[in-house]
């Protein structure tokens, strides 16, 4: 009985010891639903896969209530090692001067493998410095594609097989299904600031921005108001008025997606990494995929789509051996079999060429058709000047700009110039108040 309890007090005081060596960090970030349970798995796998770390994932809401959230803990020195932050939000990040341990810098001090090359070059590239360090590690990124009804199409007497390749194409093939009765409207999209103004520019090779939309300093300009831009943003309010494009609401369109599925609308353009939920919703017809539409007259069009989603960067404030495991973690996220698992489970690209490979050898595209529609289209062509991102501090205020510019259009108060002007000229007051707090 008491060499029992000696070997079970031994035993016992091994547990503590282990669980005292074991580095915990914590991974705040904004994944909710489906995406936070798959997250909370690849966790779970990391966590059972080696004994030294253990990474916590807290969700937090919202990616802007993620973001406010670490910058006030940061003040209040109470930071988590890691915070999942959207696209969006890389400017501030990267002012956020003594804030951040850049990722390039953290696996190079704990003697990581690290190489940037192995990321999508459309990925990368937003998340870089001048130099052409990674700040930051990619984990969901997206690009906005077109999806559409096939059997509404087959039933306007168009070829459910193929998409659309211009804007010209959407008009006629939107009047041709509206003429035959197929459905009421042509197309809806979600995300107006990020499909039909960022994503739109970036296709078609134009510039957002001075300074290489923002890429080269925070006294950067936008320049939205360009003329491709202006004769696009003309359009959708036409096509508002004869009813071919349906306006599916402010920020990410809450009301487009349930416009595409109730097959009111046949056609719906929003993020790559929507395909779990279109799938699951449209359960009466089936789903074919597009790249974005182009302007056949605009030169350099298409060229390539740029990203969404978020990354994860790592906060400073923490010690030696929470680096460690935050770089191996960032390991085994970016490894080729996790990219692909998640890739195929969420919609979001694959981040590494190597995962991408993976899903071919694994005979997922050709199981799945179209679910390569969005590395095709943001592999295109090598990203310009104009089509590798933007980077402007402000720029969550700024879309809630471009929404409202747009809601004005679309109710007659401005026409597309107008509206396009105005987010300039508005959306530069808020980059001057950011460049003012941050020189």
């Amino acid at each position: 009985m008491i060499r029992t309890f000696s070997v079970s007090a031994l035993a016992l005081v091994a547990s503590l010891t282990a669980a005292q060596a074991q580095t915990e960090i914590q991974w705040w970030h904004a994944m909710g639903g489906e995406l936070g349970q798959k997250l909370e798995e690849i966790v779970a796998s990391y966590n059972a896969s080696q004994s030294d770390y253990k990474v916590v994932p807290t969700y937090k809401g919202s990616y802007s209530e993620t973001m406010t959230s670490a910058i006030a803990a940061f003040r209040a020195k109470e930071q988590p090692t890691i915070v999942q932050v959207f696209e969006v939000g890389t400017g501030t990040m990267m002012a956020a001067e003594g804030a951040v341990y850049p990722v390039y810098q953290m696996m190079k001090d704990t003697g990581q493998a690290f190489d940037p090359k192995a990321f999508l070059p459309a990925v990368v590239g937003y998340y870089t410095d001048t130099n052409g360090n990674m700040l930051s590690m990619p984990f969901n990124s997206s690009t906005p594609i077109l999806y559409y009804n096939k059997d509404v199409f087959e039933k306007a007497g168009l070829d459910p097989n193929t998409a659309p390749k211009t804007w010209e194409d959407v008009e006629a093939f939107s009047t041709k299904i509206m003429d035959s009765g197929a459905a009421n409207c042509g197309f809806t999209t979600g995300w107006i600031s990020w499909v039909q103004l960022e994503n739109f520019s970036a296709w078609h090779n134009q510039p957002i921005g001075t300074k290489e939309n923002g890429f080269g300093g925070l006294d950067a300009e936008l320049t939205v108001n360009g003329p491709a831009q202006v004769k696009h943003w003309e359009n959708l309010a036409k096509w508002q008025k004869n009813g071919v494009f349906q306006y599916g609401g402010p920020g990410g369109g809450d009301d487009a997606a349930p416009k595409f599925y109730a097959q009111e609308c046949a056609m719906y353009m929003n993020s790559s990494a929507s395909r779990a939920g279109v799938m699951a919703n449209a359960k009466e017809f089936d789903v074919g995929f597009g790249m974005l539409p182009y302007y056949a007259d605009v030169d350099g069009a298409p060229q390539n789509s740029i990203i969404g989603g978020a990354t994860l960067w790592v906060l400073q404030g923490h010690d030696s051996d929470e680096y460690k495991a935050a770089a191996n973690f960032f390991s085994y996220l970016s490894s080729a079999e996790v990219q692909a698992d998640w890739h195929q489970f969420s919609g979001y690209l694959p981040i590494t060429s190597a995962a991408y490979e993976l899903g071919k050898e694994q005979g997922y595209y050709e199981a799945n058709p179209g679910s390569d529609v969005a590395i095709k289209q943001i592999t295109l062509n090598a990203p310009t000047a104009n089509s590798k991102g933007l980077r402007f501090g402000n720029y969550v205020q700024i879309r809630g700009i471009i929404d409202e510019e747009f809601q004005a259009l679309l109710a007659g108060d401005v026409d597309a110039k107008t509206a396009l002007d105005q987010v300039d000229a508005r959306g530069n007051e808020l980059l001057r108040q950011f460049e003012a707090a941050n020189d």
